[in-house]
């Protein structure tokens, strides 16, 4: 049969404070870097296929945006 206790069974570890900064740091730099890597997706996709850039010209779009947004998102 169950056995009732009072209070709770088990209060767990400490917690690791300083690894919960780190994983919630890794997790807004992967949202943020994401979202400019598919940002600068989109628009270099609207000007390769809705303009007359091409591919190659839009590759570089793509590669421009990457950069410059990763040094303001710094």
């Amino acid at each position: 049969m169950a056995e009732h206790h009072s209070g709770p069974v088990e209060t767990g570890a400490p917690m690791d404070y300083s690894e919960h900064e780190k994983t919630y740091n890794l997790f807004v730099n992967a949202t943020k870097y994401g979202t400019l890597f598919c940002v600068a997706l989109l628009i270099a996709m609207a000007a390769g296929f809705f303009t007359t850039m091409g591919f190659f010209s839009s590759l570089i779009l793509f590669v421009l945006l990457n950069v410059a947004g990763y040094f303001f998102l710094r």
